[in-house]
């Protein structure tokens, strides 16, 4: 039995309107990738944890296979928490990534008789 599974890497990015006010020290063109469960930023760039509330319960759903029409697999911007900050994060899926089951968790598969 094959124990693999996919995951989409993802890239967050910020974006704003052009003359919008930004409030979460970030910077338009601002991003972390998700790679797996790893959080990468570049070097020298931070990323707010209020802005990551508001986007880190999505990550896991946006990194699986969803069908097309469900609405995770259409939108990709979440607002900023603060209702006065015009930033959006834009979650754009990259390439996929092939996991072991068994390298990521201690609990055994089922197997189907």
């Amino acid at each position: 039995m094959d124990d693999t599974f996919e995951l989409w890497d993802l890239r967050v990015e910020v974006t704003a309107p052009e003359g919008g006010a930004i409030y979460c020290n970030a910077k338009r063109g601002d991003y972390f990738e998700l790679r797996g469960e790893m959080l990468h930023l570049p070097p020298g760039q931070g990323f707010s944890i209020y802005s990551l509330s508001a986007v880190l319960p999505l990550l896991a759903a946006k990194q699986r296979q969803t069908h097309p029409n469900d609405w995770m697999s259409t939108d990709a911007e979440v607002a900023c928490p603060d209702p006065n900050c015009s930033t959006r994060f834009r979650i754009t899926r990259l390439g996929k990534r092939r996991f072991s089951h068994a390298q990521t968790t201690a609990v055994s598969l089922i197997k189907d008789d």
